[in-house]
């Protein structure tokens, strides 16, 4: 099976050394990345199990996460450590992450070529026998089409005016955010109706 949470060897190996903090904390790892540089990167995304998560609480898990790679010592060289919400534009790395964003649109790569291409856009229609269903425009007609997970290499969401509205409701509703705080979401219809 495909792991879009860990790709590399490093990368797998230090996701086995913090999933089990993460998890004793309450939270779930969504991907982990060791990214090169002058100063490698480390970057974890993680959120509750419901989805979310707050900047204090990275802060937590960055702490606890320290502490174990300090007595680990997985990475020989310096590097920075970041601890951070997977985004609204979030990458999907789990079967789960497919059927929780069914009728959202993303972008997905495969690792081969299937049926002569590797990337495809289109509206997620949930999750059917370890198959990802995605609703495609095929010249003008929708067609749906089964990728199996383990092709998959990379996937995320598409940051859209519906998704971000979503996403701000159900802070709301979770009363993580006050939307009176904010300037109101104005859509490409509403602009054209002031025209």
């Amino acid at each position: 099976m495909t792991n879009m949470i860990a790709k590399t060897g490093m990368d797998q190996r230090l996701a086995e050394i913090i999933t089990p903090v993460i998890e004793d904390m309450g939270f779930e790892l969504v991907r982990v990345r060791l990214m090169g540089g002058n100063t490698p990167t480390l970057q974890i995304m993680a959120e509750r199990p419901g989805g979310g998560i707050e900047v204090d609480e990275c802060a937590q898990i960055s702490t606890a996460i320290s502490a174990i790679l300090d007595v680990e010592d997985p990475i020989l060289d310096a590097y920075n450590l970041e601890v951070s919400s997977p985004g609204i534009d979030r990458p999907l790395t789990r079967l789960k992450d497919f059927e929780t964003y069914e009728g959202y649109e993303a972008k997905i790569e495969t690792a081969d070529l299937i049926d002569g291409r590797k990337r495809f856009r289109g509206i997620l229609a949930g999750v059917e026998d370890g198959e990802v269903l995605v609703n495609l425009d095929q010249e003008g007609e929708e067609v749906t089409v089964g990728l199996h997970f383990d092709w998959l290499a990379e996937a995320k969401l598409v940051m859209t005016d519906e998704l971000i509205r979503e996403m701000l409701r159900a802070r709301k509703a979770a009363g993580i955010v006050d939307e009176t705080k904010f300037d109101e979401i104005e859509s490409d219809d509403d602009a054209r109706e002031e025209e």
